[in-house]
């Protein structure tokens, strides 16, 4: 991180050679727009701006903003005023500088110099633009807001919570669609269907360095991996591959009323999804009866759990001033009379057996080798469900696993939709890009996720590993939790969930 810090004005200063020239005219020696760092110190005396602009240039991501400034102010100083002058010496200063050196320019000095009065329309534009990038680099780079749309972390993370999200922790991302709408994600927010984003200019995948890596039981934000193809109507609400296990291909291509047109997404277009990272790559990871084990231990996690749980009465409600009490958000009538059904931490639990009309409290699993076809592999050969499922062994970058018709299933998606071959079966032979494969070795890390809330979470048990280039960021802090439920001066804000950190 050190040596990224430090490297990044080394390469920004590189461009400032192209200024050789007006580095002469301003009065300094050519040769001292070639010296990295030096040739920053120079410039900052060319344009008079303070010394502590070079403090900015060792903040990562920032840094190239300060610089855009820094070369946007070195033109100004030899009469370059509009806007798209001013574009051209941030974009393309290999080009724009000896442009302007070429010409019968002489420097003005900013300190004495009295430039022409801007125009309000043409300050507000300039305000408009600087905030713009300035929210947009920020953004992408440093920290992004989210709000937590469902259930799926309670009782950790509550719907209605508006949380900050670190890039730096894990190391921003390159955008893969750099040209798009700023501040929204997938679609503008005049439709709910056209893209906010074009596709033909991509970029590869790249991680700057960060502060750190994924760790075990992070709270980690992520491109929902199953997001790749996705039908307009139902969005990410549900899978398209689970539309497509339950009704075909055929008719969820065909049938535009029911499933509305099918489209793609690039991997920082998918939807953000927020879930707890239970599994490191090389992990081994199995649940039995609802308990979560990594490496045949079991797994200590940071949040709170909450599970399903038949909650028999002697046929009278719970009252609703115990549900607020406990902070019991979701629950159903169960099939029998007096059962209810309610989501709710292992404690809750515990109390609700306390309760004078309650006569038996028990957590709703499923059992042992009873094949939920929505749960990954979605393979009848792996009778897994959201209770029972494993020993599964997460893929980590250059580790290397034998193919065949049993472990396919498993590894197929990550072959195919995230590392790009081709996959195809000839009778009992497999095929990768055309060639018989019988092992095949990873070439990124992958990740395990789930939620807090375990019984009410769509995660990796649905659909499988997470890929290392879905990684978004880590959830730091909560500024504000709302309560959807409650009305704006009775009790909407929960002030103690508000300014938090998330564990």
């Amino acid at each position: 991180m050190i040596t990224f810090v430090l490297l990044v004005p080394a390469l920004l200063s590189i461009f400032n050679v192209f200024a050789w020239k007006l580095y002469e005219k301003a009065g300094f020696k050519g040769w001292m727009s070639a010296v990295p760092y030096y040739n920053l110190f120079i410039l900052l005396k060319i344009i008079k701006k303070p010394w502590w602009w070079l403090a900015l240039m060792i903040v990562p991501f920032l840094n190239i903003f300060v610089y855009w400034l820094m070369l946007i102010e070195l033109v100004r100083c030899f009469g370059k005023e509009d806007f798209h002058q001013h574009l051209a010496a941030a974009a393309i200063p290999y080009i724009y500088l000896p442009r302007v050196a070429s010409q019968n320019l002489n420097y003005l000095d900013p300190a004495t110099t009295v430039r022409p009065k801007k125009s309000q329309m043409r300050e507000w534009l300039d305000a408009i633009v600087f905030a713009v990038v300035a929210a947009s680099i920020i953004r992408m780079f440093l920290f992004e807001a989210y709000t937590i749309p469902t259930s799926s972390m309670e009782k950790s993370l509550l719907v209605g919570d508006f949380l900050f999200v670190s890039k730096m922790s894990y190391g921003p991302r390159l955008p893969n669609t750099p040209i798009a709408f700023p501040f929204v994600h997938h679609t503008l927010p005049w439709s709910e269907t056209a893209k906010s984003y074009v596709e033909w200019v991509k970029w590869p995948y790249y991680r700057f360095p960060g502060f750190g890596h994924v760790k075990r039981n992070d709270a980690v934000v992520f491109n929902y991996p199953d997001g790749d193809t996705l039908s307009l109507k139902f969005q990410s609400n549900v899978s398209y591959y689970q539309l497509v296990r339950q009704y075909g291909r055929d008719r969820v291509w065909t049938d535009k009323r029911n499933f509305g047109e099918i489209t793609s997404r690039p991997v920082d277009k998918r939807e953000n999804y927020i879930k707890r990272c239970v599994g490191m790559p090389g992990d081994v990871i199995e649940i039995r009866n609802a308990g979560l084990y990594v490496n045949g231990q079991p797994n200590p996690t940071q949040g709170e759990l909450q599970f399903r749980y038949s909650v028999m009465t002697d046929g009278s409600p719970v009252n609703q001033r115990v549900l607020e009490k406990y902070n019991i958000t979701e629950g159903r009538l169960g099939l029998q009379t007096g059962e209810f059904i309610f989501w709710t931490t292992p404690e809750t639990a515990e109390a609700l057996r306390q309760l004078p009309n309650v006569k038996k409290v028990e957590i709703v699993t499923e059992n042992p080798g009873e094949w939920n076809p929505d749960i990954f592999p979605h393979d009848v050969r792996y009778p897994w469900n959201v209770d029972n499922f494993g020993p599964l062994t997460i893929p980590a970058k250059g580790m290397t696993v034998e193919l065949n018709n049993t472990t396919l299933p498993l590894y197929s998606r990550i072959i195919t939709a995230y590392e790009g071959h081709e996959l195809a079966l000839d009778g009992d032979r497999i095929l990768i890009d055309g060639k018989e494969a019988s092992s095949y070795t990873f070439a990124q890390n992958y990740y395990w996720m789930m939620g807090d809330n375990r019984h009410n979470s769509a995660d990796s048990r649905y659909w499988g590993f997470v890929p290392e280039d879905h990684i978004v960021g880590k959830a730091v802090f909560v500024w504000l939790s709302l309560d959807k439920n409650k009305p704006l001066f009775g009790g909407k804000i929960r002030w103690n969930k508000s300014l938090r950190f998330v564990k």
